[in-house]
């Protein structure tokens, strides 16, 4: 697959371009309706170096089964032994279409055919675009893994955090500056919170993207202002208030509601819902900008 320009090979530009030629070009980017259209809008990528201490952090948050870039490189490379610095981590977003961003809106209990579409046919798609990006790394001389698609991933549960699993693809991408967390739990970038995620680790020496927010919660209006809140009054499960996000009530609703619901109706075989993505000022964009007509505090 062809990529953009003369960028020179192992460069942040020629990483970058894989990225957007694999979302460009790939067949597996459809939400396969007969429409043609793609699951998803152009993606952002981002950078971090394996000694950002934010992954020291994770690790230490969900003790012992977090894994850190290195441990996660050498599930693919047991022969190989990096130190943190020699090790890059390649971290993109996948915005959702205006379209299925629409369909969804309109939806207050159960999910959109688009948004289930792509949380199936979609994340498929998201899956390849990572075994893509560390094949081609890998062939061109840089080794590199997809930690969420090694056969160890999994998820486990914390007993401070709760559902978690041993990579997340949120927090990589905070750290790879491209977003700070909601009420919801949710990355907000600037696309928006109607995203998806996806990373790779590469023996890759890249350029550190900087990172754009004070904290881990900058972007987020509720956070930020004590305004907002429209994502608690989206979500039907009642999962979010002012304490954040209940994962196991969260869980319970999509698989007993959502999911089902979403196979019998549309024959995706995913686990959707994401009302909490949408309706809300952070869904397509950063909200601070116009945070003074962001809406009433929560009550």
């Amino acid at each position: 697959m062809e990529v953009k320009g003369a960028a020179r090979i192992g460069t942040a530009e020629w990483v970058t371009g894989l990225v957007e030629a694999f979302w460009a070009q790939s067949s597996e980017n459809t939400l396969d309706n007969d429409t043609g259209e793609k699951a998803w809008d152009q993606p952002l990528v981002g950078f971090a170096s394996a000694t950002h201490p934010l992954f020291a952090k994770y690790a230490s948050d969900l003790a012992p089964f977090y894994w850190t870039p290195q441990q996660a490189f050498a599930l693919g490379f047991p022969d190989e032994s990096p130190a943190a610095e020699e090790l890059s981590i390649i971290s993109w977003v996948l915005p959702q279409t205006a379209a299925t961003r629409a369909d969804q809106k309109k939806c207050d209990e159960l999910p959109a055919e688009r948004w289930a579409r792509s949380r199936d046919f979609g994340e498929r798609f998201n899956c390849a675009l990572r075994l893509y990006v560390a094949a081609e790394l890998t062939a061109a001389g840089y080794p590199a893994v997809a930690p969420e698609r090694l056969p160890e991933f999994a998820f486990q549960r914390s007993a401070e955090f709760g559902i978690a699993s041993n990579w997340s693809e949120r927090h990589t991408a905070h750290a790879a500056g491209l977003g700070t967390f909601g009420l919801s739990d949710g990355l907000i970038t600037q696309k928006g919170k109607a995203v998806r995620f996806g990373s790779v680790v590469a023996r890759i020496e890249l350029p550190t993207s900087p990172l754009p927010y004070p904290d881990h919660q900058a972007w987020c209006l509720w956070y930020a202002k004590g305004t907002c809140g429209v994502c608690a009054r989206r979500c039907p499960a009642d999962a979010i208030s002012v304490d954040g996000h209940d994962k196991d009530r969260c869980h319970a609703y999509i698989r007993k509601t959502t999911a089902p619901y979403a196979q019998q109706a549309f024959g995706t075989q995913a686990t959707p819902c994401g009302l909490c993505q949408v309706g809300i000022p952070c869904e397509s964009r950063v909200p601070l900008a116009k945070a003074g007509a962001a809406g009433e505090h929560m009550r």
